[in-house]
């Protein structure tokens, strides 16, 4: 499996992006997509997560509300649009993948990508 996230870049408080997180080497139904970002000197955290088989979405509450993770099967990819950014949703930002149900636990992550910068001014 091979996980490539793009998209990051440098964006004013209240603006808006598109992490993208293509996915190769196998099918991915039946796996979890799972994105996680981790500021300087900060734990990884979880940002949501989605099944690819359902489409169904879980978001950290962090996020909720202003964060839409979705997936194109014909691409393999899987998207996290990010609107109304703060300052402290400035991170490294990863997509990761898993077998089976879902976890917010980054632990429970076999693949990941390797990271996309994000940097949110104020």
């Amino acid at each position: 499996v091979q996980l490539q996230a793009s998209g990051g870049g440098f964006v004013q408080a209240g603006g808006s992006l598109r992490l993208s997180c293509a996915a190769s080497g196998r099918p991915f139904s039946g796996y979890v997509m799972g994105w996680f970002r981790q500021a300087p000197e900060k734990d990884r955290e979880f940002v949501g997560a989605i099944n690819w088989s359902d489409g169904k979405t879980y978001y950290a509450d962090s996020v909720k509300g202003r964060s839409a993770i979705s997936r194109e099967n014909a691409k393999n990819t899987v998207y996290l649009q990010m609107n109304s950014l703060k300052p402290e949703d400035t991170a490294v930002y990863y997509c990761a993948a898993k077998w089976g149900m879902y976890s917010s636990q980054s632990s429970a992550y076999a693949y990941w990508g390797q990271g996309t910068q994000v940097t949110v001014s104020s």
